[in-house]
């Protein structure tokens, strides 16, 4: 397909790097709505049970064996193992593409797409989704419904890149948000990144013998500590500076809970726990 034509998801064959959680369940979303899906993936056992449950219509562990075939190339892998994509993929795909990644960071991933050749046409995205349990196990192709799902255009994003991932997001159920990779960062690093942070230091925190007292609550607040470390490290690293910020605003305020409790201020306290009772209802009105 020409790159002045216009993209029609149904005629259209898309690769996917990558079928865990993320990327298992896009393949599943779509399926029906593209002309082939193809999916890659290292892990032989998750590549036997793509094939096995019909999951995409063909399946390698190789992307120079099955990209050249694609016109959409969607990179569901943690965000270090994107940007190595990044680098390999001038070699290992020689078409034209379109290439969307679905990574939890934006600004070094957009940065490295700026300097694809101008055969790929490049768009960021990060759907706001997901479990910690991210094998294609639990892949559920209902996942992105309802789901916004973020896309950071690059300065030189074609429209056809964008009307491309308008597409597929429409297929899968989700909402399109577009918004800077900048500004994406900095907000994501308090409304994702520093929860993950904040549910292991929880799990740090909690002695074992307090074990047979978990409940609902500790459960809610402590269940990304679940995610694996070789899908979270990446996202640290690649938005350092702006984790660091959120998470020292987290230690000011709670060091005024701290700050209450040991000086016996109730009125303080009540003050803090209103304010965020209050707060918590912003913030979720506008979901």
């Amino acid at each position: 397909m020409a790159e002045g034509d216009d993209f029609i998801l149904s005629r259209s064959r898309i690769a996917i790097i990558g079928l865990g959680l993320m990327g298992g369940s896009l393949a599943l979303a779509l399926k029906g709505k593209c002309d082939a899906i193809f999916g890659i993936d290292s892990d032989q056992p998750t590549l036997e049970m793509a094939r096995r449950e019909h999951i995409v219509d063909r399946v390698d562990n190789d992307p120079a064996r099955i990209l050249p075939e694609a016109e959409v190339v969607i990179l569901a892998v943690p965000v270090s193992a994107i940007l190595a994509l990044l680098e390999q993929l001038p070699s290992i795909m020689p078409n034209p593409c379109i290439v969307l990644d679905v990574g939890s960071t934006k600004k070094q991933i957009a940065e490295a797409m700026s300097h694809l050749p101008e055969r790929f046409t490049p768009i960021g995205g990060h759907p706001i989704c997901g479990k910690e349990k991210l094998t294609l196990a639990n892949a559920d192709a209902s996942l992105y419904h309802a789901a916004p799902f973020i896309l950071t255009p690059l300065e030189g994003t074609a429209p056809r890149a964008l009307s491309a991932a308008q597409q597929i997001i429409e297929a899968i159920g989700a909402t399109a948000v577009i918004i800077d990779a900048v500004d994406h960062d900095h907000a994501l690093a308090f409304t994702s990144h520093l929860p993950f942070l904040l549910s292991s230091a929880l799990i740090h925190a909690t002695p074992a013998d307090a074990t047979r007292f978990i409940g609902p609550g500790f459960r809610s607040v402590s269940r990304l500590a679940g995610t694996p470390s070789s899908v979270m490290l990446g996202v640290l690293q690649s938005n350092r500076e702006n984790v660091i910020e959120a998470v020292s605003q987290f230690r000011t305020a709670l060091d005024e809970f701290e700050v209450s409790l040991r000086a016996g201020d109730d009125n303080r306290l009540k003050g803090l726990l209103d304010y965020a009772a209050a707060q918590y209802s912003d913030l979720m009105s506008v979901q």
